[in-house]
Order: C-alpha cells, then sequence, then structure tokens
C-alpha cells in the first residue's frame, strides 16, 4: 500500500514538474512575443478600434462644437460624395493602366536576365534594382525634370527623333496616368528580384524533360516557368494592388495635392489625406479609411479566392 501511494506522489510530482517547465516554456515564448504584441496592439488594433468609434463622432482636430455621437451621419456623407466618387474612379483608373504592368514587366526583365546566355547578368541586377532605394520624393523630382514637356530629355529625344508635338506629361490629363505609370515603373527592381529568385528556384529536370519532348522556349515559359513562379505573382499581385489604394506621394509632390491637371491626379488616399489634414475633419477622414480598407479587404478575398484557379504550388498534391 505505501508503495502504492509512493508511486501516485511521483506520478503527481512528475506532472507538476512537467507543467512547471511547460508554463514557464511558454511564459518565455510570450516574454520575446512581447514587444511585437505590444506594437500590435499600441500602433494597430487599438488606433483601428477608436477611428472605428471615431467614424460615429463629430471629431475633429479643431473642435468648434463639443464632440458628440452623430450616428451614421459620416456614413451618408460618403454614400454622397461626389470627390468621394471622383476619386475612386481616378484611383481605379490609375490601376487599370499601372497594375498589369507592375507585374508583367519584372517578369519579362527577370526571364531576361534568367537567360544563360546573357552577358553581364550582375551589371544587370545592379542597374534594375538601384532606383529601388532611391527615396520616392527624390524620384518625382528627378522625373518631373526628365518628362518636362519644354526641355525634358524625352520630348527632347522625341523632337530629334522627328515628333513635333511631343506629350505633355504633367499638363494633358491624357498623358499623366503614362507619365506616372513610367515613374512608378523605374522602382520595379524589387519585384523583378522576387521574380529572377522564384525562376532561379524552378527544377532545371523539369525543362530538360520537357525539352526532350520536344517543348520549345515559349511553351517552357508558359507551361513550366509561369505556373512554378505563379505563388511569387500572386504575392507580388496583393502587395500592389494595397499598394495601389495608398497611392498619393506624387500627385501631392508634383501637384500640390489640387488633383491636377484636370481633376486626373485626385487619388483616393490623397483626398482621404486632405480630410485628416488640410481640413483636419478627422471624423470623416476616419470613415474614408474604413471605405478604403473595407474595399481592399473585398478585393484581396475575391483574389485568395481565385488563387485556386491560377497559382500552383509545388507542395500540393
Amino acid at each position: 500500500m505505501a508503495t502504492s501511494n509512493l508511486t501516485i506522489r511521483q506520478s503527481f510530482l512528475a506532472a507538476y514538474q512537467k507543467n512547471a517547465l511547460m508554463r514557464s516554456e511558454a511564459l518565455t515564448g510570450f516574454a520575446f512575443l512581447s514587444p511585437w504584441i505590444i506594437g500590435f496592439l499600441a500602433f494597430t488594433l487599438i488606433p483601428m478600434i477608436l477611428t472605428l468609434l471615431m467614424t460615429f463622432s463629430n471629431f475633429r482636430l479643431v473642435q468648434a462644437e463639443p464632440l458628440s455621437f452623430v450616428g451614421l451621419t459620416n456614413y451618408i456623407k460618403l454614400l454622397n460624395d461626389p470627390q468621394m466618387k471622383q476619386a475612386l474612379l481616378v484611383t481605379i483608373r490609375f490601376g487599370l493602366i499601372s497594375l498589369p504592368l507592375s507585374i508583367l514587366l519584372p517578369i519579362g526583365l527577370a526571364a531576361l536576365i534568367n537567360a544563360k546566355s546573357l552577358w553581364g547578368r550582375g551589371l544587370f541586377y545592379t542597374l534594375f534594382y538601384m532606383p529601388t532605394i532611391v527615396p520616392l520624393v527624390s524620384t518625382a523630382f528627378i522625373w518631373s525634370g526628365v518628362l518636362n514637356p519644354q526641355g525634358g530629355w524625352v520630348n527632347t529625344i522625341l523632337m530629334t527623333m522627328g515628333v513635333q508635338n511631343p506629350p505633355d506629361w504633367f499638363i494633358s490629363p491624357t498623358w499623366v496616368y503614362p507619365a506616372l505609370v513610367i515613374m512608378g515603373l523605374w522602382g520595379i527592381g524589387s519585384a523583378m528580384v522576387l521574380m529572377l529568385a522564384a525562376m532561379q528556384g524552378v527544377s532545371a529536370e523539369l525543362y530538360e524533360a520537357a525539352e526532350v519532348d520536344g517543348a520549345g522556349p515559349m511553351t517552357r515559359f508558359f507551361y513550366i516557368t509561369l505556373p512554378m513562379i505563379s505563388p511569387v505573382i500572386f504575392y507580388n499581385l496583393l502587395l500592389s494592388v494595397v499598394g495601389l489604394f495608398q497611392y498619393f506621394l506624387p500627385a501631392i509632390v508634383l501637384f500640390g495635392g489640387n488633383g491636377d491637371p484636370a481633376g486626373s491626379t485626385w487619388f483616393y488616399n490623397l483626398y482621404l489625406y486632405k480630410q485628416f489634414f488640410t481640413y483636419q475633419d478627422m471624423a470623416y477622414g476616419a470613415t474614408l479609411a474604413w471605405l478604403m480598407f473595407i474595399i481592399v479587404l473585398a478585393v484581396t478575398a475575391v483574389l485568395w479566392w481565385s488563387q485556386r484557379y491560377w497559382v500552383f504550388y509545388a507542395s500540393e498534391k
């Protein structure tokens, strides 16, 4: 009987020590995670909750009237705001031009650099990636000079080639989108590096087997390379969609945030910025921010759903 009680006590002691060790490991893990947890709560979750509450108030930086609950007033104003609708259309119109190029061009450049016959591949790595380290404000000023309608390099070259009326890049509403797209494509080096890394990770055995079966370079590219790098394409597409709705820095640097020329650069995030820091209407700005969050979340959900039809993961059976 005594031996049985001793065995039970030893079992309880071993279980207690094991639980104490697990608790100690869990506390150590939370201690290491605590900087991220504190940062997430302080700078992401709590501000999101506060901005959501702000949308139901009349809060302004300079409060002319007492802070009060206004219900859905800001949301009703949002639905009837023509400037918001214009900003959303401008953003979508710009995205229809910039998004395909921001995905297709890095793939094409990565495929060219990945070619074994290319001379000086390391030099091209550097040249294509260097513009990404230039600050966006500096990039905007550089391209405002390069695309200057009067004495810019591009128009000078076009006139030398015989073009009588070169584009008014930053003056014409027709040409301002191509100008902004060109400016953005100058910094696609990071996306190209990701595409290139994905291409170099594709097994050589797949290409060798396809070549033995008589597949040409284009067939190998479309039926081996693209499916194998599709997760990276999907990743870049998600980042591009999020970046599209955050786009406003070139518009505010080059045009002062006025939407010139003729409202063609009145981007959604620029309108949100103006509501927050120019008009100081924090409540309505928060409402615009939550609308942008919902739109981006919806587009991301659609893209996430669509990946089952075109994204190939090598680990899947």
